[in-house]
């Protein structure tokens, strides 16, 4: 059985997370878990699956959920980023999986890697921020991180019985977001509520704008070169309006492997926690016949400058990439909260880059200040 430690419980994979173990309880149980701020959804979460270490976000949120749980379940509870790193590494796990959103997760990924657990990365930023640092502990630990995100699952699975030096390039499909269809002038006076409506995907707020503005499949396109240790030149995006084709694999014989699928964040989700094996799952199966066409378009760097940045900061290397992920953090959550305009998230952006003077080869150390002073910088330009 594989006992799951869980981080980021109440969020979108979170939530569908406890779902394919509901679904299976004789394949998964959670054993940790761990969230921030939503306690009432984290009490109703603790009560049904019943997981021996509790960790969120603060001590004001350890008594709240304590109070709320009462005498129904007693599990330990601990809080901060200390009780996000304790349920990383619960020694009664075998299997991690990272959902929790943004640069938070790099240093629970990293206990989880020194603990030896099989880990399930749904948490795109560990390899954004700190891809040299990660990859080499999980190397020197041999441990295996599972993908999680669509595109990189779909990469994942074609990559099987495959050999890497034969790959030609990967292709990312990108569905084009909630704005796909509008123009930059178009783009300058849209909403809150209409940049959070993705027409294809249930994802969580943040991610959702990322998609809008095209930074999460740039984040993508860094994370596809750490995981599949593949030069930048060899990752494409591609426009896919349906997003039945989540990724695709060409070959040096011009073969390419594709793998399709409805948008079911599930699918992925229980692949990366039943591999290498697969299991039946209660969802929707894909009708060709009745999607009848695929759309594909080229990818226009003009309309969506901030992938473009990301290939420029992955290039650049170093702490380029950290500080390319906390501005982008920061001008989201400013956007989400109504302080700044849909285009303003490219120009605070861009222009903290700008300001940065990079390290290569950095340390986690300098990783974290990178961070840090990215954040900083980037309220300087609202």
């Amino acid at each position: 059985m594989k006992r799951i430690a869980l981080l980021g419980s109440t969020g979108s994979i979170g939530t569908n997370t406890l779902e394919v173990v509901e679904e299976h309880p004789q394949e998964f149980s959670v054993v940790a878990m761990a969230a921030g701020t939503n306690v009432d959804l984290l009490a109703k979460q603790v009560v049904k699956f019943r997981p021996e270490l509790v960790s969120v976000g603060s001590e004001q949120a350890a008594f709240a959920l304590k109070e709320r749980l009462g005498s129904q379940v007693k599990p330990e509870i601990v809080y901060g980023m200390d009780g996000l790193e304790q349920v990383a590494r619960y020694e009664e796990a075998n299997f991690v999986m990272t959902a929790v959103v943004g640069s938070v997760g790099v240093a629970p990924t990293l206990a989880a890697i020194e603990a030896g657990k099989t880990i399930g990365l749904a948490n795109k930023e560990t390899l954004v921020c700190a891809g040299p640092v990660v990859m080499k502990k999980a190397k020197e630990k041999g441990v295996q991180l599972i993908p999680v995100d669509s595109e990189h699952a779909a990469v994942f699975q074609c990559l099987q019985g495959e050999r890497r030096q034969d790959v030609e390039r990967v292709l990312l499909t990108a569905s084009g977001g909630s704005f796909r269809h509008l123009s930059r002038e178009e783009l300058g006076h849209v909403t809150v509520e209409q940049a959070l409506a993705h027409p294809n995907w249930s994802m969580g707020a943040k991610i959702t704008i990322d998609s809008a503005t095209m930074m999460n499949k740039g984040f993508e396109v860094i994370e596809a070169h750490w995981l599949f240790d593949l030069p930048y030149e060899k990752i494409e995006c591609v426009l896919h309006y349906e997003s039945i084709i989540h990724s695709m694999v060409e070959y040096k014989d011009r073969a390419v492997m594709a793998q399709l699928g409805t948008p079911d964040m599930k699918v992925p989700i229980q692949y990366a926690m039943s591999y290498p094996g697969r299991m039946s799952l209660p969802t929707e199966p894909l009708d060709l016949v009745k999607v009848g066409t695929l759309h594909f378009a080229a990818m226009d760097f003009d309309r969506y400058p901030l992938l473009k940045l990301a290939y420029e900061c992955g290039n650049a290397g170093g702490t380029y990439t950290a500080v390319l992920n906390a501005a982008n953090e920061v001008a989201v959550d400013l956007f989400l909260k109504g302080s700044i305009g849909f285009l303003d998230i490219e120009t605070i952006v861009s222009k903290t880059c700008e300001a940065h003077q990079g390290i290569q080869d950095p340390s986690l150390e300098e990783i974290f200040a990178a961070d840090k002073w990215a954040r900083s910088q980037a309220l300087v330009f609202v």
